[in-house]
């Protein structure tokens, strides 16, 4: 089948706690042009995988314009196990709605498979959010709608919970199903913290609120302002209709790399930011973590449990930008433990601050927290609303190998929105390689980098730079435009070759070991 061309029956390296290597091979020869040497590249794979992607894919997405309030919902696990019940509270005008299960992966294709559906059940009209002061938390307090049993037919994966109604009404619900006892050899972790973050389904995030004190079932008012921001947000609501359809992030953020990797076979399974600030023991059986588009609130267990797992040999890529930028604390709602993100965003205002300042939701690098991002991911956030070309600097480097780029090539349009660089003399390791050095003429010449780095003895760490990456790796042909856009010729093979490099070299052990970096930043910020 489709998934499994190219792969060999060949085992890899075999390694502590690590399933099956199966190696794929793209040995292509050498180039005198400036590009990189093209070797063999060894991925992790994983049997069941490959099984889940052969099956035939459904047609998931949402096929009719929405409105607000036709139908939405959340649940009351953000992920779950097999053996959980999860709970859906739904509001909506249908006076039906039945429940469909999708697990987002290739499908040859389509993106998603209908793993379980439910029986129809009544609708109901919702009671309206409350608004807790002073935090200005939304928080909805809805009757329970349906209880969804997570048995062994469901493959671990992201999952979209589809509510359809009688009526043309649908939306979706994200659900991360997780497999506790895995020891994949790469983890995609779904980065839910920051979709909260920006949630503001009845008109309040961490970032806007209404002035007046009014809530909504839409983005709210056209005055909402960052002073009258929500200070605490909670999973207790849905996210809007008008993003997604209600999947938040999970679609242009993260589903063009879950595409990819289960379209590869690779061994992965599948976490939430949430699961790793709970449970970050479970990073120790793994060999690498992928944080997808937008990742940026952290929690301290987050970070001191993935720095100190770099230390001791996992691997990172940071698929996007603006990656570990604020920190997070995390507690109980009504619903159950960790469902609401706390970030004051200022120490001034965060009553942590008179209790343990390590712990106060400020920017990592502001006081009195003052802990770079930079020293994890090797790259500072410099701004937004980015526009250029991504231009390579470093046309030799292993991460480069296939793709047949050269030094000084331009990539058209890759850089775009928020993007992080190399800072010489900052809080990133002295001994980063930028692979991609990109002027951005509409934000003052400053750059955008693509980078990596090793930890003495330990693992390595990839930021892309910008938070576009992921997007542009969409190779979805079967699936509309308008839910995932199509591949970018000259641009998006270029960077799901260097993601195949990636994938081998955080799934195959310590890179340190295999592919240790070399500070080549100085060849693009010289003196």
């Amino acid at each position: 089948m489709a998934a499994t061309a190219g792969i060999s029956a060949a085992v890899g390296t075999k390694l502590p706690s690590v399933p099956t290597r199966s190696i794929i091979s793209d040995r292509a020869g050498s180039t005198t042009d400036g590009a990189a040497t093209v070797v063999d590249v060894r991925l992790p794979v994983s049997p069941a995988v490959v099984a889940e992607n052969a099956k035939e894919g459904t047609a998931w997405w949402v096929t009719t314009p929405q409105v607000a309030g036709g139908i939405e919902g959340y649940a009351d696990h953000v992920s779950a196990v097999v053996g959980d019940s999860v709970t859906f509270f739904v509001n909506t005008t249908s006076p039906t709605f039945h429940v469909e299960a999708y697990r987002l992966g290739w499908y040859h294709g389509v993106g998603g498979r209908l793993v379980w559906q439910s029986a129809e059940v009544p609708g109901l009209r919702q009671a309206p959010p409350v608004l807790v002061a002073p935090t200005n938390t939304v928080q909805c307090q809805w009757t329970p709608s349906i209880t969804v049993p997570i048995d062994p037919t469901w493959p671990p994966g992201a999952y979209l919970m589809k509510l359809v109604g009688t009526q043309g009404q649908q939306g979706f619900v994200p659900l991360c199903i997780r497999d506790d006892a895995s020891q994949a050899a790469l983890v995609i972790q779904q980065g839910v913290a920051s979709w909260q973050a920006y949630n503001r389904w009845g008109g309040y995030s961490l970032y806007y609120g209404n002035k007046d004190g009014a809530l909504t079932y839409t983005h709210g008012s056209a005055g909402a302002t960052y002073a009258d921001r929500a200070r605490v947000v909670s999973f207790d609501r849905p996210y809007d209709h008008d993003w997604a359809s209600g999947a938040a992030d999970v679609v242009g953020n993260e589903l063009p790399v879950i595409f990819d990797a289960e379209r590869l076979g690779l061994d992965v399974t599948y976490w939430t930011d949430l699961d790793l600030h709970a449970h970050p023991e479970r990073l120790a059986v793994h060999r690498g973590l992928l944080t997808l588009g937008h990742d940026e609130y952290w929690s301290a267990p987050m970070r001191n449990s993935v720095e100190t797992a770099v230390q001791n040999g996992l691997n990172v890529a940071f698929l996007g930008a603006n990656a570990c930028f604020r920190q997070i604390r995390i507690q109980p709602s009504p619903l159950g433990p960790d469902r609401q993100i706390v970030c004051f965003k200022s120490a001034k205002d965060d009553p942590m601050t008179g209790v343990d300042p390590s712990l106060v939701t400020v920017n990592w690098d502001q006081p009195p927290v003052n802990n770079s991002e930079a020293q994890l991911t090797g790259a500072s956030y410099q701004d937004v609303d980015a526009e250029a070309d991504m231009v390579i600097a470093d046309g030799h480097h292993w991460l480069l190998a296939g793709t047949g780029v050269t030094k000084g090539q331009h990539l058209p349009g890759v850089v775009a929105g928020e993007f992080d660089r190399y800072v010489p003399g900052g809080a990133a390791p002295s001994n980063v390689d930028v692979i991609a050095h990109s002027p951005i003429p509409n934000r003052n010449g400053n750059h955008s980098d693509v980078t990596w780095y090793t930890a003495t003895a330990g693992g390595g760490v990839f930021d892309s730079g910008n938070a576009s990456w992921v997007g542009k790796l969409s190779n979805a042909q079967l699936i509309p435009p308008n839910v995932l856009p199509s591949a970018v010729p000259g641009v998006t093979p270029v960077l799901l070759r260097i993601m195949r490099n990636l994938y081998a070299a955080l799934g195959n052990g310590p890179a340190s070991i295999t592919h240790p970096s070399t500070g080549t930043w100085r060849a693009v910020y010289p003196g």
